[in-house]
């Protein structure tokens, strides 16, 4: 069911079978200016058992020191070079495409237009200005005449880059539309499809696990399609924390590329060890709970922890290849699994 490590080192927590976590932030660290339930004490606890964390984030509104402020303002021990975000990589991407002094329409924040002058870019604000390349990332400051200039210009033939495709964004008041959807309407304008530099691209998690030097490396994500995604394209195993956007719904239907490795309600799974599924006559148990798909529906018995319960019924319906209109009976496990 997973590509986790052998079953001798089940007894051990995950921070102590990986040498390095590449934490994403909004939704398992923070929502809004909040830290997630458990988030700090994990995170202080992860690194007394001598894990490396790096934090590897879509968001490329925040420039890395002031996310790492940020960090230590919530009481999680953080510096600059220990954050890796999107529009880092998306300046690296267009400086290795276009070369040193390119014009850049850069669509977003000032962090973003740091990262393209720290690579030797020339931002400039108007396809009048010539621009090669477009670089496209989240602002909530980013208007139409913003996105029209990004479309006029990929129209026009100029590279097209955005820091991430994520479609929703979690904030303190719920969920709010990300970078990926506004992407949405310069491609819909354009018929252009722009390249991804943030997950689930690969080059988020590498660069993150090549600054800890990590060999052992640990996805840590809330979101299938991206932090799961670019766990299996890097090649390294991954935890989900139902902290964020991800629902049980969403896990049990989830295609084989994003599917985690581990499974946890929140970033205690780091100081735990891994739940382990055992094949049963007919079934998968896990914990307390046995699951198995009878007659194309799910079957769910036992007691105990929720998690547990959702991990057992993830193998049963994988193994099955269970149509998603049989999920129903997990409708209560949604809410538990989250408790």
């Amino acid at each position: 069911m997973t590509r986790g490590s052998p079953a001798p080192e089940g007894g051990l927590p995950l921070a102590q079978r990986y040498d390095a976590a590449l934490v994403d932030l909004d939704g398992v660290v923070y929502v809004g200016p909040h830290a997630v339930d458990h988030a700090v004490d994990s995170l202080a606890g992860a690194r007394r058992r001598g894990m490396r964390l790096v934090y590897v984030t879509n968001n490329a509104f925040g420039a890395p020191g002031t996310v790492a402020a940020r960090l230590r303002k919530l009481g999680v021990p953080a510096e600059e070079k220990d954050v890796v975000t999107s529009a880092q990589t998306a300046a690296r991407l267009a400086a290795e495409r276009c070369g040193p002094g390119a014009p850049v329409l850069v669509i977003g924040g000032e962090a973003l237009m740091a990262a393209v002058r720290a690579r030797g870019l020339e931002p400039v604000g108007s396809v009048d200005d010539g621009p090669v390349c477009v670089i496209q990332g989240f602002a909530p400051t980013v208007a139409w005449r913003d996105l029209a200039e990004a479309a006029y210009a990929v129209a026009r033939g100029a590279s097209w880059i955005v820091t991430n495709a994520d479609r929703t964004a979690p904030t303190a008041r719920g969920t709010a539309p990300g970078n990926g959807t506004l992407a949405d309407v310069v491609g819909a304008a354009t018929g252009v499809v722009p390249t991804v530099a943030g997950k689930p691209s690969a080059a988020l998690p590498r660069e993150g696990a090549a600054r800890t030097g990590a060999r052992r490396p640990l996805m840590v994500g809330d979101r299938l399609d991206t932090d799961i995604r670019a766990a299996h394209h890097a090649g390294y195993d991954s935890l989900l924390v139902l902290t964020g956007t991800t629902t049980p719904q969403d896990l049990l239907c989830a295609p084989a590329p994003c599917r985690p490795t581990h499974l946890a309600a929140d970033l205690r799974g780091l100081l735990a060890p891994a739940r382990e599924v055992a094949r049963r006559t007919g079934g998968y148990a896990c914990g307390g709970w046995v699951a198995r798909v009878q007659q194309g529906e799910l079957a769910l018995d036992g007691r105990g922890d929720a998690c547990d319960a959702l991990w057992a019924a993830c193998a049963a319906t994988w193994s099955a290849a269970t149509p998603p209109g049989t999920l129903r009976a997990l409708a209560g496990l949604a809410s538990a699994a989250r408790s």
